[in-house]
């Protein structure tokens, strides 16, 4: 299919495509959906990736830092995008995989004092940071000051081991951790794209449940998730 042909394509004929590979239709509830990122690197790029596939509709991206050489091994930029900001290049990735997905990008360093400005609209906020005292801030910060969204937090995911140990823990009802829990860089295993892009799955996968879960629930009559 050319680059034309693309352009040429549809949200109705997007919706379509992606409902057929559903038992019933769910792009019309996920398009509603506003989804934060903090951090693109691994995790966050590739969480990114399987939400706009499956028809999010809002997204807001956020991270400061660039696209260096050694991010290629995991993270979902390539070769042509080293030395661009992550933010712009994963918002350009994102777009040819979903144009009908609106996209907010912000190139900052996400912090406690900017966090609410940031996500403050979000029904559900992704940490996918590497430093273990930003990913405490960031949790923390959106449990405080955003009291409706829903934090998804990413816990070990480093090495080459066990992928069956990397699981989904639900803490509370706004608070859900996926990882295995120990493994980290510093311990000298290293980070390799099977594991980061398999915990990443169990992130994404988590938002899509407690989106379609949330609209099952408001069609019921329940109130919590």
């Amino acid at each position: 299919m050319s680059d034309a042909d693309l352009h040429n394509i549809t949200e109705a004929e997007l919706e379509a495509a992606l409902d057929s590979r559903s038992d019933k239709p769910i792009y019309r509830v996920l398009k509603k959906a506003r989804v934060g990122i903090a951090g693109l690197g691994g995790l966050g790029s590739n969480i990114a990736s399987a939400l706009v596939r499956n028809g999010i509709g809002h997204l807001v991206i956020a991270d400061f830092d660039s696209v260096e050489l050694s991010n290629i091994n995991r993270q979902l930029y390539t070769l042509s995008h080293v030395g661009m900001e992550k933010a712009p290049a994963l918002k350009k990735i994102l777009s040819g995989i979903n144009p009908f997905c609106e996209i907010e990008e912000h190139v900052t360093r996400v912090t406690e004092e900017n966090v609410q400005v940031l996500f403050g609209k979000c029904d559900i906020v992704i940490e996918a940071f590497d430093v273990p005292e930003q990913k405490a801030m960031l949790v923390n910060s959106v449990l405080e000051k955003i009291p409706d969204a829903i934090v998804i937090s990413g816990s070990g995911m480093a090495g080459y081991g066990n992928a069956n140990a990397i699981t989904t823990r639900v803490l509370n009802r706004r608070l859900t951790i996926c990882g295995d829990g120990t493994t980290d860089v510093a311990d000298g295993v290293g980070l390799t794209a099977s594991r980061v892009i398999i915990c990443a799955g169990h992130m994404a996968s988590r938002a899509i449940e407690l989106i379609l879960n949330k609209e099952r629930n408001q069609d019921t009559g329940v109130k919590e998730l």
